[in-house]
């Protein structure tokens, strides 16, 4: 179990070094962090709510980089690879698996506010992109360890 979690962490923040230094992403860290994450919440909860519960988060994720495609198509006039990049919804999907569908949602959220501020804050950049992927990873590697810690006193009941 520590051996996942160190696995997850450690994903996590691959995925925030390389977002911030170059914009790119192994591909391959995508489905560890969906394996890892979908295994402590599949320890943490029976089959047959974890099924329901994935299926519903991958609906929600669905239906928002639906949202951003047509807002990028009918508002912004561009293309959603000008927008949003693929490893931003490479992680939406690997996080799919990741909480309770309460969690998930107020997590989500969270995190994409959270993403919003830090790149406010940090706005220094030679690129013009914002690091999603990065940032969110950040996010959640932020609330696993602060659950662990018992910071959080539950993420995958509600």
């Amino acid at each position: 179990m520590i051996l996942l979690k160190l696995i997850l962490i450690t994903a996590l923040l691959l995925v925030l070094f390389q977002d911030i230094k170059d914009r790119q992403v192994y591909w391959f860290l995508f489905p560890i962090i969906g394996l890892c994450s979908g295994t402590l919440h599949y320890l943490n909860s029976s089959p047959q709510q974890f099924l329901i519960t994935v299926f519903i988060n991958l609906i929600f994720v669905s239906f928002l980089m639906t949202v951003v495609f047509f807002y990028s198509k009918l508002k912004l006039k561009t293309t959603i690879t000008n927008t949003f990049g693929l490893g931003d919804g490479l992680l939406f999907l690997a996080l799919a698996f990741s909480f309770s569908k309460l969690s998930f949602f107020i997590l989500f959220v969270f995190g994409l506010t959270f993403s919003l501020l830090l790149h406010l804050f940090l706005k220094k950049s030679k690129h013009t992109t914002v690091p999603l992927a990065g940032y969110l990873s950040f996010f959640f590697a932020i609330t696993y360890v602060s659950f662990w810690s018992g910071m959080i006193n539950s993420l995958y009941t509600f």
